[in-house]
């Protein structure tokens, strides 16, 4: 395990992988070209170096708040996440549960589990007006997971959300819902490691029965495919990985290193292709790459092609006034010039200089029924603790709420976004347009825990309490918020807003009122008197501070 320096000219910040970042000096052996989807022209070129012009826009760091509907045909057995994998992987529970509903993946594979969903409740215009009612400030849709089917009416994949399974333009929905609602759109893209994903498909059970990943067109004669090639979706025309059957070596091969079988140049041209079809035809404002640094990088330079053809995308279409958002993951000291850095399921334990997302879920990635029964959901206030602590480190949330096959969201997440929506109404002010203070924060949970290759600490440091404070500051300087993840039943020292720090506080209020603030400033502290009466968003309570 490296140590990774985030970045050389902000040297407090010192972070943990166990994955390593993949150097820009790289020299990719696989060129795609622009021949079926001309790339934008602009100011960036597909080079790491011409990246470094991107700024990370203005709406994006006031935005603070994203929903995600990563909902695909893995939802539709609700039995969790990286289902069109496991489900082949002989002794999973995913592979059990698979062969007990629908039989051995020989006769039913994933490509049957799509034809099987239909997303006949979805709703689009309902679920973004109520993600907007949460408090959501943009909104991203799954375009494509690593079970490669694309959610739109893809020029270059035939395995796609119009021709089979729903018979739906997904990303078309969620797009003009979420225009109509006057939300950033986002997309998320997984599909580029479909290729060593997918292997188990190619793969067989214990008695030597084969699975179906090894079909081709030829095979469908006949059948309720024909005319499809299996193999445009799975991509398993070539040799597998060695010992591909192991269930947990595709993380150390997420890298295109460490034995995995190279994807070969009409998988990473048909990759680009795709990709460049969604930014050209639905205009994303923002980009989601579930990749280190970009797509196929460092094998192929696809990856630099589909982020500069979307940042010139984004300024041609607002006149040159509005960068696009990209993200990526595991980023080095250069990446972090020319890419939004995201984190999955953790938070760092020091505010950053730059803008950056966590991505994180209520429950898991793709819709699990056995969460549900268990009600083991992330509560309102888990969620509205995880947004302060975030915010005040200079990052935004993004948060997955899990779409059922079906298309439409359980009653048990409605009340969870029904809880932020009730706290977003009175304290949304100490959120929304904030900038990071001189400190995030004070308290017990302020250590927090490093942090593991894309991210992985959450839930991993001390729970938070009412002595814990998280702190944001208008964008002027003149408010400063202190969020207090609870209601203190005791006097509140803030140790950071004493007179000895220079800052002399002229008011002090509680956002919602309900009740007057009793407070004085001292040498080394403010003392704010526990409030006479409950406060109406009790999960955190906020005060305003004149400065």
């Amino acid at each position: 395990m490296k140590l990774a320096t985030l970045p050389l000219m902000f040297p407090l910040v010192s972070i943990c992988f166990a994955a390593d970042p993949i150097p820009i000096d790289r020299n990719p052996s696989v060129l795609v070209t622009g021949n079926n989807e001309p790339a934008a022209k602009g100011k960036f070129e597909p080079t790491w170096k011409s990246l470094e012009q991107y700024e990370t826009p203005e709406w994006f760091r006031d935005a603070k708040f994203g929903i995600w509907a990563h909902w695909g045909p893995q939802c539709q057995p609700e039995a969790g996440d990286w289902y069109a994998r496991h489900m082949y992987l002989d002794g999973e529970w995913q592979n059990k549960f698979h062969n007990e509903r629908f039989g051995h993946p020989s006769k039913f594979g994933f490509k049957d589990v799509i034809r099987s969903w239909k997303a006949e409740k979805w709703d689009p215009e309902r679920l973004v007006a109520l993600y907007k009612r949460t408090g959501a400030k943009y909104f991203f849709a799954m375009a494509n997971h690593h079970d490669n089917l694309d959610m739109w009416d893809s020029r270059h994949q035939p395995w796609n959300s119009v021709r089979v399974g729903p018979k739906k333009d997904i990303i078309g929905g969620w797009a003009k819902a979420a225009r109509k609602q006057g939300l950033p759109f986002g997309v998320s893209v997984h599909a580029a490691h479909a290729w060593s994903w997918y292997e188990p498909a190619q793969g067989s059970d214990k008695a030597g029965v084969a699975n179906d990943g090894k079909l081709t067109k030829a095979d469908g004669k006949d059948t309720w495919w024909d005319g499809l090639d299996p193999q445009d979706l799975y991509a398993q025309n070539h040799p597998p990985s060695p010992d591909f059957m192991n269930p947990g070596l595709i993380h150390s091969r997420w890298n295109w290193g460490n034995g995995v079988t190279p994807p070969d140049g009409a998988y990473c041209q048909k990759f680009y292709d795709r990709t460049a079809d969604l930014i050209t035809r639905y205009q994303p404002d923002l980009i989601y790459f579930d990749d280190t640094a970009l797509p196929l990088w460092p094998v192929s330079d696809a990856g630099l092609k589909i982020a500069a053809h979307f940042y010139n995308s984004n300024l041609k279409r607002s006149g040159g006034k509005r960068n696009g958002v990209l993200f990526g993951k595991i980023l080095n000291d250069d990446q972090l010039k020319c890419l939004t850095w995201d984190i999955e399921r953790g938070v760092p334990n020091k505010s950053l200089p730059y803008p950056w997302q966590t991505d994180t879920c209520i429950g898991g990635w793709h819709y699990d029924r056995g969460i549900y029964d268990r009600g083991h959901y992330k509560s309102a206030k888990a969620v509205i603790h995880m947004l302060a602590d975030i915010v005040s480190k200079n990052g935004n949330l993004l948060l997955n709420v899990p779409v059922r096959g079906d298309g439409s969201i359980d009653e048990k997440e409605v009340r969870v976004l029904e809880g932020i929506a009730a706290w977003m109404k009175v304290n949304g002010e100490g959120i929304f347009a904030t900038r990071p203070w001189k400190v995030f924060g004070e308290g017990p949970a302020s250590a927090g825990a490093e942090l593991s290759a894309q991210g992985f600490n959450e839930g991993k440091g001390k729970p938070f309490t009412a002595e814990d404070v998280r702190y944001t500051v208008s964008k002027d300087g003149r408010t400063i918020y202190a969020i207090v993840m609870g209601v203190p039943d005791k006097a509140l020292r803030l140790t950071e807003l004493g007179r000895s720090s220079g800052s002399i506080v002229r008011s002090i209020g509680l956002l919602g009122g309900g009740a007057s603030v009793t407070w004085k400033q001292e040498d080394d502290a403010v003392v704010i008197q526990a409030p006479a009466l409950k406060p109406v968003a009790p999960e955190a309570i906020v005060f305003r501070i004149s400065i």
